[in-house]
């Protein structure tokens, strides 16, 4: 297959970097393949070189790597690519949502329902991160999308109550690359295995966002709900060890109850649970229940 190519891309296909360092030669490569080959096949090329390299990469990663390319692909008369691509996700089934959200009342009930329950006006944020991220784990929290960093857990002791964003999963080193291949301490390249999955509603009242995590909870291990301290609130799912087919299937199922596809993305912020927004509000904890956390994972 590698024959047809121009020599350039042979040699990049050949120069799998060492581990910690393939995010961006992933991204790189399947940029130049777009030209020259669909999707699938650019997928099945990366893993097989990769792995005649030594080099391993899941296969999530390199089918994000694909398609987050597609919009810088490389073409022979420097035009962009005339397609249009079709969205991963579903649309949202409104009929199915209304029939989740009809009832009301669901925000008290998800408060009922949480068994641990913040009464008080302290900060908590400090003891919910100590639960959800065990341990001294590399933890990228940010005050906003610009000013942020990636320290050991006990780094930030102390921190956190004032930080408003964070990765929902441990980091796997300090510092990653971006996909232009720049220095960064918040990529993908640095993001360690989800653990969580965040699914964020931020269309309707906060009672149907309630009611539509609820009725998610049914699927997976609920932890956390934290309202985003304007007008969504966030539930933190526990899918650490989970197949990757078994979690995509969940997450569709959110998208078509009308979740932000966003959160997604490994890398992608979402608000600290109980920390504090640019605006000063508080990203008010309603649930919390940390016994997933303490029962073996099931896959």
């Amino acid at each position: 297959m590698t024959r047809e190519f121009p020599p350039f891309l042979r040699e990049l296909l050949a120069s799998v970097p060492e581990p910690g360092q393939g995010h961006a030669w992933l991204y790189k490569v399947a940029r130049q393949l777009h030209a020259h080959l669909p999707a699938l096949e650019i997928v099945t090329l990366l893993e097989t070189s990769a792995a005649n390299h030594g080099q391993r990469f899941t296969h999530r990663e390199i089918v994000e790597a694909v398609q987050n390319s597609v919009a810088a692909a490389w073409q022979p008369n420097g035009r962009p690519r005339p397609m249009q691509a079709a969205s991963k996700w579903p649309c949202v089934d409104q009929a199915r949502r209304t029939a989740i959200i009809r009832d009301g009342g669901a925000l008290a009930r998800l408060w009922e329902a949480s068994p641990v329950r913040l009464a008080d006006n302290e900060a908590h944020t400090e003891e919910i991160i100590d639960r959800l991220f065990p341990g001294n784990s590399l933890l990228c929290c940010g005050k906003s999308n610009s000013v942020f960093d990636t320290r050991p857990r006990e780094a930030w002791r102390g921190k956190l109550a004032a930080m408003q964003l964070l990765v929902p999963s441990p980091m796997s080193a300090i510092e990653g690359v971006t996909k232009e291949g720049k220095p960064s301490r918040h990529t993908l390249s640095n993001t360690g295995p989800r653990k969580f999955l965040i699914c964020e509603f931020d269309t309707g009242a906060i009672d149907e966002h309630a009611a539509l995590l609820l009725h998610l909870a049914a699927f997976a291990p609920m932890v956390c709900a934290v309202h985003s301290g304007r007008k969504s609130l966030h539930g933190w799912f526990l899918v650490h060890a989970q197949p990757d087919a078994k979690v995509e299937k969940f997450f569709r199922y959110a998208v078509n109850l009308g979740a932000d596809p966003s959160t997604w993305t490994r890398s992608q912020f979402v608000r600290m649970p109980d920390g504090t927004r640019d605006n000063g509000n508080r990203q008010t904890v309603f649930f919390l229940n940390f016994k997933p956390l303490e029962a073996p994972a099931k896959r």
